[in-house]
């Protein structure tokens, strides 16, 4: 695969997250994709399988029935691509035991991709968690 077919590919598994489209998971993602969390929506850093991610892309969207993803940037060099997205969601579900805010929500992360065979075969992903919560109300700054 290309540099250009890398970034498209990881574009296709970043916009899994607006459409809720996980039947393509395995089309997208190696049957032994790892992905890294930090920090994880349950806390700490998480390592999660294939399965565990389509699982948490599932409850992502019971919590926000409106989604969208716009990518920012994109940096590849050989079997890598980092990508920086912006996500925006409306929070119409509950959410980690918190009842539905109704509010809308923006906030960034940064993703690195490693594509193994046409695939993306592990992930290392930091996002504004914080950003999230202060934005759902779930936090306040001090």
């Amino acid at each position: 695969m290309t540099i250009a077919d890398n970034k498209a590919l990881a574009r296709r598994a970043n916009e899994m997250w607006a459409t809720g489209n996980k039947e393509v998971a395995e089309d997208l993602f190696a049957p032994d994709y790892l992905n890294h969390q930090a920090s994880d929506v349950a806390g700490g850093h998480t390592g999660r399988t294939l399965e565990d991610w389509k699982a948490l892309i599932a409850d992502y969207h019971t919590a926000f029935g409106e989604s969208r993803t716009r990518v920012l940037m994109q940096i590849a060099e050989g079997d890598r691509v980092a990508t920086r997205w912006e996500f925006t969601a409306t929070q119409t579900g509950p959410y980690l035991d918190h009842p539905p805010t109704g509010r809308t929500v923006t906030w960034t992360g940064v993703q690195i991709d490693r594509i193994e065979n046409g695939r993306i075969a592990e992930s290392w992903v930091d996002w504004d968690m914080f950003g999230l919560f202060e934005g759902l109300g779930l936090i306040t700054r001090t």
